[in-house]
């Protein structure tokens, strides 16, 4: 066997142990996972989640996930709230602690404050017989039978059914709380999620002056001028009270061009696509990239509830606003 394979059998040895490890643990569960659940549903206050090591890594990531979901939480580190931080937890809180063994000392040290402060306790353990087990107000166990570090030392398995142990209270609770996509992207203002889920059309359209707006009598010629100026690659084509009755692009103008020698003294009347493809100034930005991918088109017109246009929009404002 040369190194390489060598090195793949190695990579694809963990994958099967951890995978395996993860089988475990949700063979596991029980109703001590659903009242978990139910107890963080019905926390009047926040989750807090410690650990200390790499217990603490995987504590920081959970709250992390569980505070964009909907379910408040953050994490405090148990050597720090030894010294003055476990004034962060209050009553009406619920404490999850997180430790392999389940005889974390620094953890331990913090139960009898925790208990006095009315703090409901989950802890998450490899053993049921740890002293954090016995003094949990729900325990839940991630026991592994086996380590992905050949040397049995290095948290592997036993941190990655943590890691998803975790993942499935977000999960649930998230469920339970009926969390929608708008709703995380309120939590993710500044991502590209947020912003396909929050902009609307109104958002990125050009509107008033900068609307590229003609008169279907308008001749060609003026017409082009003010495509140029208005700087969309399009025209929106509007009748005598103001309704849009089509629409004329930078793809028609090179049509003509290539069927003509010379343009002839034609209206927009003559010359304008008849089946504009609309939108509204409500809807959302993403929508609209999928009506222009749907229909093989660059540019929408948008309109309002009685069919006047009120701006225009293009893929290059999709692309400025990162929704593409």
């Amino acid at each position: 066997m040369n190194l390489q394979d060598k090195y793949l059998g190695w990579g694809k040895e963990v994958f099967a142990i951890e995978e395996q490890s993860i089988r475990e643990v949700a063979n596991s569960l029980d109703e001590h996972f659903a009242e978990a659940v139910t107890t963080i549903l019905d926390c009047r206050g926040r989750v807090i989640i410690t650990g200390m090591g790499k217990s603490g890594h995987i504590g920081r990531k959970i709250a992390a996930s569980m505070a964009s979901t909907g379910t408040p939480a953050y994490f405090v580190h148990p050597a720090e709230a030894g010294h003055g931080d476990l004034g962060m937890i209050v009553d009406g809180d619920v404490l999850i602690a997180l430790s392999n063994s389940g005889e974390s000392e620094e953890i331990l040290a913090l139960i009898p404050a925790i208990k006095r402060k009315h703090v409901q306790l989950i802890c998450i353990t490899g053993k049921t017989s740890s002293s954090m087990a016995k003094h949990a107000d729900i325990h839940l166990c991630a026991h592994v039978s086996q380590e992905a570090c050949p040397l049995g030392l290095a948290p592997t398995s036993s941190t990655t059914a943590v890691m998803v142990l975790g993942d499935a209270l977000t999960v649930a609770l998230l469920r339970a709380r009926q969390f929608t996509p708008e709703d995380f992207a309120l939590s993710h203002p500044a991502g590209s999620l947020g912003k396909r889920l929050l902009l609307t059309v109104a958002d990125v359209m050009h509107g008033g002056q900068d609307m590229p707006l003609v008169q279907e009598d308008t001749p060609l010629r003026e017409a082009i001028v003010t495509m140029s100026e208005k700087g969309l690659g399009m025209l929106l084509v509007v009748n005598i009270a103001g309704e849009l009755c089509g629409l004329f692009t930078d793809g028609d103008l090179r049509r003509l061009f290539q069927d003509n020698r010379e343009l002839k003294e034609w209206l927009m009347a003559d010359v304008m696509g008849h089946t504009p493809k609309t939108i509204t100034a409500g809807r959302l930005a993403t929508e609209a990239l999928k009506i222009m991918q749907e229909n093989h088109v660059n540019g929408l017109a948008v309109i309002d509830a009685n069919n006047r246009p009120v701006g225009a929009l293009n893929m290059h404002d999709l692309l400025q606003a990162r929704i593409v």
